[in-house]
């Protein structure tokens, strides 16, 4: 059933208001934080998502006046946001490159080829761990866990997980994210 107004046309085809359609406009990063936090208990408790978010806004890393935003949106000291920051694998407080390519080296992978997988990467992109190529292309990290161990060797590229890798697969996957 439709709802004809008042002017006697059907509300059939009303779009959803978009961003800056009436109501003032995009939010802020601090209003969209503050929004966040509006869901927990304890503004300190919305730190996790509100650094997320912020990283988004930001180009995939945290630089200081991030953090300093995420504090003054949630009425945090810094201190208490960088350390939180500095604490989760997932946030970044350095510049990262276009792809993001994070290869587990915990148990699991370990034991099934997480060590030959991070040296294929290093071979390919020409970087080591921790270093971004000179273009600005690759970043590549050796992580601690990607919660994927019975698919090991778990290899996170861009927040998309690909399980298994083997080392023969990785010049396969650099050439994919070349042709982006």
């Amino acid at each position: 059933m439709y709802v004809r107004c008042a002017c006697g046309r059907s509300d059939r085809d009303r779009r959803v208001a978009g961003h800056g359609h009436g109501r003032g406009g995009p939010l802020t990063l601090g209003a969209e934080i503050q929004k966040i936090a509006a869901d927990y208990p304890e503004s300190r408790s919305a730190i996790l998502p509100a650094l997320r978010l912020a990283q988004e806004e930001h180009g995939g890393w945290l630089p200081p006046e991030a953090l300093q935003e995420v504090a003054d949106a949630l009425e945090l000291a810094p201190a208490q946001v960088e350390a939180v920051a500095s604490f989760y694998d997932m946030l970044h407080l350095a510049p990262v490159g276009k792809h993001l390519v994070e290869v587990c080296t915990n148990l699991s992978c370990a034991l099934l080829g997480g060590q030959q997988v991070l040296e294929a990467f290093e071979r390919q992109l020409g970087v080591a761990p921790g270093e971004t190529s000179e273009d600005g292309a690759f970043t590549l990290r050796a992580i601690e866990c990607a919660g994927g161990c019975g698919q090991a060797v778990v290899v996170v590229v861009d927040e998309r997980y690909r399980e298994p890798v083997r080392p023969e697969d990785v010049p396969a996957i650099v050439e994919e994210l070349r042709g982006d």
